[in-house]
C-alpha cells in the first residue's frame, strides 16, 4: 500500500485524466466519478504490486481505467439482457442500443447535439478493443506508441484496430444516412 501522502500525489496527478477516460466510456458524468472512485480504491490496494520495470505509472493507472469501464458496461449490458432496464437488441438487429436521453456527457451541449449523438452511439457499439484504441489515439489523444503500450499490443496491432473502427463508422454513418 502506498503512505497517504504519496498515494495523495498520485490521486492529485491522474484523477482528472482517470475521470475524463471514464467519461469517454460510460457517457454519463455520475457514472465515470463512481468508476474514478473505484479506480483509485484499486490503485490504493493495489500499489504494492505496481512494478515500474514493466510499465509507467499513468499506463498501469490507465490500464486499471479501461478495465473498469469495460467491466462497468458489461455489467449493465448484463443487466439490460436480463431485463431489469430497457432491451439491450434493437428489433432485427445484433446491435447495443443506446438510450439517447441517458447520455451525460458535457460534449453533449453544442448545437449539433443530434450528430454528436449519433456518433458517441456508434462509437458506443464497437468492440471493445476498437473502442479503447479510439478513444486513447484519437480522443485521449495518446500516440500510438503509448496506446500500444496500455492496451499491451503492437503499434501496427493498434493501427490496425484504429483503420477497422474508422471503417465501422464511416459504414454506420453511411447507413444511417439512407434512413
Amino acid at each position: 500500500m502506498a503512505n497517504h501522502a504519496h498515494f495523495e500525489t498520485i490521486y492529485n496527478g491522474h484523477k482528472n485524466l482517470v475521470y475524463n477516460l471514464c467519461l469517454h466510456y460510460v457517457l454519463n458524468s455520475t457514472d465515470a466519478e463512481d468508476i474514478t472512485q473505484e479506480v483509485f480504491v484499486k490503485v490504493y490496494q493495489k500499489y504494492t504490486q505496481y512494478d515500474a520495470s514493466q510499465s509507467s505509472l499513468k499506463t498501469w493507472i490507465y490500464r486499471i481505467t479501461i478495465n473498469h469501464c469495460l467491466d462497468f458496461l458489461k455489467a449493465k449490458n448484463a443487466k439490460k439482457r436480463m431485463g431489469f432496464l430497457t432491451a439491450l437488441f434493437g428489433p432485427g438487429s445484433n446491435e447495443p442500443v443506446i438510450d439517447i436521453a441517458t447520455i451525460n456527457h458535457p460534449g453533449t451541449e453544442t448545437e449539433d447535439k443530434a450528430a454528436l449523438l449519433h456518433l458517441l452511439q456508434i462509437i458506443y457499439s464497437l468492440p471493445p478493443n476498437q473502442k479503447t484504441a479510439l478513444i486513447l489515439s484519437k480522443i485521449e489523444d495518446r500516440p500510438q506508441k503509448e496506446v500500444a503500450e496500455i492496451m499491451g499490443l503492437g503499434v501496427k496491432a493498434v493501427e490496425s484496430l484504429l483503420q477497422r473502427a474508422k471503417q465501422t463508422i464511416q459504414k454506420k454513418l453511411t447507413e444511417s444516412e439512407g434512413l
